[in-house]
């Protein structure tokens, strides 16, 4: 259903990782237009366009936003991004689907009750995700290690020495030099 219209529209998006739902409408709420598009930026330019000029569209900011908010943008629209948390309630609905999301996203906006999330610029985007891959990793390291101190508990080889990289470089892998326990003797450390 598309109608047309000269005013200015407000979009909701709901947006997935391969297709995504648009409802436009106008301030007064009046549906004109429900699209399913395949997530690309010209699909999104297609339907952004029908919304004329300066229209007002709101994205939940869910897992890959980034590059629907700079197409957006590019393409003149005034972005709006929905606090994830702000729009929890969405999931309490008797009725739940794609074109409803979008609905309530947009009559969020249009009422000025959106719960907005930062949209942050482009240089600070690039920090975030280095800093988010950053924390991964190293949650990756720990997890190793603490397999490795599992490993060497269930034979009974007491760990003494913290490991780190720069004493799995200087003393073997594990960063000390721990005997295997012998009957009658205590284990100790080389050190």
């Amino acid at each position: 259903m598309t109608e047309a219209y000269d005013g200015r529209q407000v979009v909701g998006m709901d947006l997935h990782r391969r297709r995504s739902v648009l409802v436009r409408m106008t301030e007064d709420g009046r549906k004109l237009e429900t699209a399913r598009i395949e997530n690309s930026p010209a699909a999104l330019r297609a339907v952004i366009a029908r919304a004329g000029n300066n229209p007002r569209v709101v994205v939940e900011a869910t897992y890959g936003w980034y590059w629907a908010v700079d197409v957006l943008e590019a393409a003149g629209a005034e972005v709006h991004l929905a606090h994830p948390l702000g729009v929890k309630a969405f999931s309490y609905r008797r009725v739940k689907n794609d074109e409803r999301d979008c609905a309530d996203l947009a009559d969020l906006l249009r009422l000025g009750r959106l719960p907005e999330a930062w949209i942050a610029p482009e240089p600070v985007r690039a920090l975030r995700e280095i800093t988010r891959y950053r924390h991964k990793l190293v949650g990756q390291r720990t997890s190793c290690k603490d397999q490795v101190h599992a490993v060497l508990a269930r034979a009974g080889i007491p760990v003494t020495a913290r490991i780190s990289s720069a004493a799995a470089a200087g003393s073997g892998w594990t960063g000390c030099r721990c005997r295997s326990p012998t009957p009658g003797r205590s284990p100790r450390c080389a050190r």
